[in-house]
């Protein structure tokens, strides 16, 4: 009887600790299964992020090739409005004088209305004073005419019945003769001073016709000179835009003028303590350096020296640091002494430059180019084809603006060519 409970409660922990080894158990697959499961994804998701970086350097790559793009259609767009800016100034002087015209034309209209006034008054007047006259004699000549008709047929031939002899019935027949004949000049005269007065109302309404006419052309004349007005007003507020955009060209040109400076020094030092550091390793390389007397480097003509002016697209007087030369577009550009080039690309409202290092601080610097010959860190000779002509930056036309610059500082290039 005392067994008998111990026997069970051995049986019952036996059950309790079988059920905790079977939950145990399954826990431990459980574990296994999601480290299996761990090893078999994790490749997926370190394949999924090689995905994903070459993904974004794709996309980087694009983004690049995109504000490529928008670098080289800015460049377009800005020349497109430097050539907008040019048309319209010559659009401008073209309506200045249209307008002179206009005022000309319209002062002449105004004495030819004033006097073609004038001529139909005097007409009107005219006419007023031939009715009135016409009416008159019209009237008198009439009332004779009808008092005549009245009268018997034989008064003229008892009026020369009554005669007492023959002188005085020749005097009689004679008076009545010539009564009959100022009757005859009196209706002459009249049916003329009709065809004058009828003559007249023509004159006057042809006047009046012109006179129409010019007050019309005169008004088409207005309304085209208001016309005029209002484009010249609008076309001055976009220059007037235009020139704000422009002063912040100029301001960023000058301070590229700066940086232009600040770089060839930069570059000369680079350059002087690499030369330093070769010579210390090795005498076999040496500095070209110029020989100090230049060559011309275009074979276009001088149109703009060195000096102050009025920038031709600023509209304002400022320094121009250098030389252009006017050729064609694409004309070869050779480097005006031997050197090493320190900068070959875009800079700012240079445009497309190249500059070049003589040695003893002397710099000379090629813009607006078209097409670039050398990269940095060449070596040229004198008379060496380094780029071409162009238009880049901030220019007006196909030419070459050369610079002479010593320690950084513009210097004139016609004291060195």
């Amino acid at each position: 009887m005392v067994l008998q409970p111990r026997v069970s409660f051995i049986e019952n922990m036996r059950a309790l600790f079988s059920q905790q080894n079977k939950i145990y158990s399954r826990l431990l697959l459980v574990v296994c299964s999601f480290l299996c499961i761990l090893l078999v994804i994790t490749p997926v998701f370190s394949v999924d992020a090689r995905e994903n970086s070459k993904q974004t350097i794709d996309k980087l790559k694009q983004e690049r090739k995109q504000i490529k793009k928008q670098h080289q259609d800015v460049v377009k767009e800005k020349k497109r409005l430097n050539n907008l800016q040019q048309e319209a100034e010559k659009r401008l002087g073209g309506l200045k004088e249209n307008l002179q015209t206009t005022n000309s034309q319209i002062e002449d209209s105004e004495r030819r209305l004033q006097i073609a006034t004038q001529r139909l008054q005097q007409l009107q007047a005219d006419l007023a004073q031939s009715q009135v006259s016409y009416a008159e004699r019209q009237s008198s000549t009439v009332a004779r005419l009808k008092y005549l008709q009245r009268s018997p047929v034989s008064q003229g031939w008892a009026v020369l019945l009554q005669s007492r002899n023959l002188n005085d019935f020749l005097s009689r027949r004679r008076n009545l003769k010539l009564v009959y004949q100022a009757d005859q000049k009196v209706l002459a005269k009249l049916t003329e001073e009709a065809k004058q007065i009828k003559q007249q109302k023509t004159d006057i309404e042809e006047k009046k016709n012109e006179i129409s006419l010019i007050r019309q052309q005169l008004l088409a004349q207005k309304a085209d000179y208001q016309g005029q007005a209002g484009l010249q007003a609008d076309l001055v507020q976009r220059l007037n835009s235009d020139r704000i955009a422009l002063d912040a060209a100029r301001i960023q040109l000058e301070r590229d003028s700066l940086s232009v400076a600040k770089l060839i020094q930069q570059k000369v030092a680079e350059e002087q303590a690499r030369i330093a550091a070769a010579k210390a390793r090795s005498r076999a390389r040496n500095f070209i350096r110029g020989s100090g007397i230049m060559a011309l480097p275009s074979t276009g003509y001088i149109s703009s020296p060195f000096g102050w002016r009025s920038h031709p697209l600023l509209g304002r007087g400022r320094l121009h640091t250098g030389i252009d030369f006017a050729a064609g577009f694409g004309s070869t550009i050779r480097a005006a002494d031997s050197g090493t080039v320190l900068y070959s690309g875009w800079y700012g409202g240079y445009g497309k430059t190249v500059i070049i290092n003589h040695g003893k601080g002397i710099t000379t610097l090629y813009a607006h180019s078209s097409r670039l010959f050398v990269k940095a860190g060449e070596t040229v000779k004198r008379g060496q084809a380094i780029s071409a002509i162009g238009s880049t930056g901030l220019s007006t036309g196909p030419h070459l603006h050369f610079e002479v610059r010593k320690n950084g500082t513009p210097v004139n290039p016609a004291n060195y060519l």
